[in-house]
């Protein structure tokens, strides 16, 4: 792991025994500061120097030699060591001593937000994918306005925050380094839907931007497009014995004219409604599910109606506070040995 020395802007790197140390969550504008250009003379007046600057500033207070800054402490021309981080940034965020989330674009104030349709609620950071496991993975996180002064910690506006991004509060409180087991307790759609309404620049990042959320790794494969999302499912598929990740409505669908679809989502946008969809009470870890080289291979309890050509399967999930309900997916049969959900 590659740190910033808050002293003499310098990278130094670490292998087995890293220090304490502060992490920036910001989200990127025009002229930062790379690995790069930490090495070339000039790079003190790009304008995203004062990103570093305020960053270590900020350290050097808090007692803290090192930090990590994501535009600087990767060398994004080796595909190797971007992978590499991208596959270890929800750890670090996890191990970081302390989190600076800098809005760029909410104006300095002498109150702490209250309200959801406010500069600091309607702040591009919510919207952003990289983001979101930066909020959830770090245990000490506290904003910061566009002059670099405190607004509040992550943990004073719990409330505030869960009412923006739709993320139950038990998962936004937590000051230990457990995250991780903690998440596991949220479902595969209920995780899913806090990235929703969530973009990035590249098409490819909305999957990656999530492999912390869900405790995996994966190679990265740059202008796969939207294949790195159902490459994500398909891991998650693998991992996880969680009937909800087919729980989702497509963000395409027509009424008149309904196109079949598959049993995997296309984005994060497919589970916008599934927020609340958890495991069914009496849900059985019998039932398997699995990727083959034909497809989705699964075994559903099936619903058949005379009076209807399709058929539904019932998912081991349900919505939450409705125990005697559960989730079914229409089936269409597209050949004898094919079939898709809608």
């Amino acid at each position: 792991m590659r740190l910033l020395n808050t002293h003499t802007i310098q990278l130094e790197e670490f292998f087995d025994k890293v220090p304490p140390y502060a992490i920036l969550s910001h989200t990127w504008a025009d002229e930062e500061v790379t690995f790069q250009d930490l090495e070339k003379p000039y790079h003190t007046a790009k304008v995203g120097y004062a990103n570093i600057k305020e960053t270590c500033r900020l350290a050097r207070d808090d007692g803290y030699q090192y930090v990590w800054i994501d535009t600087c402490c990767i060398d994004k021309s080796s595909s190797a060591e971007l992978s590499e981080a991208i596959n270890s940034m929800f750890n670090w965020y996890k191990d970081a001593s302390i989190c600076y989330a800098y809005l760029a674009d909410v104006s300095p104030t002498t109150t702490v937000p209250t309200e959801q349709c406010s500069p600091f609620g309607e702040s591009r950071w919510f919207q952003r994918g990289w983001t979101l496991q930066e909020l959830l993975a770090s245990p000490q996180l506290v904003f910061y306005s566009s002059d670099w002064a405190p607004i509040a910690s992550k943990n004073s506006l719990k409330e505030l925050i869960s009412q923006i991004t739709n993320i139950d509060e038990a998962y936004l409180i937590s000051q230990s380094k457990n995250i991780a087991v903690l998440l596991e307790k949220a479902s595969i759609a209920e995780r899913m839907s806090w990235a929703s309404k969530r973009q990035t620049t590249r098409v490819e990042d909305i999957a990656y931007c999530l492999l912390g959320i869900f405790g995996l790794n994966m190679p990265l494969l740059y202008g796969e497009g939207k294949r790195a999302f159902l490459r994500l499912q398909e891991e998650i598929v693998r991992r996880f014995d969680d009937q909800s990740i087919f729980a989702w409505t497509s963000t395409i669908w027509d009424t008149a004219d309904p196109e079949p679809l598959g049993f995997l989502a296309d984005s994060p946008g497919c589970f916008a409604q599934s927020g609340h969809i958890i495991r069914h009470a009496t849900y059985s870890s019998s039932s398997n599910f699995s990727i083959t080289n034909k497809g989705l291979g699964i075994t559903l309890r099936m619903l058949e109606s005379a009076l209807e050509l399709n058929s539904y399967v019932l998912l081991q999930c349900q919505p939450r506070n409705a125990a005697s309900s559960m989730v079914a997916v229409r089936l269409q049969k597209v050949s004898q040995n094919s079939i898709n959900g809608s």
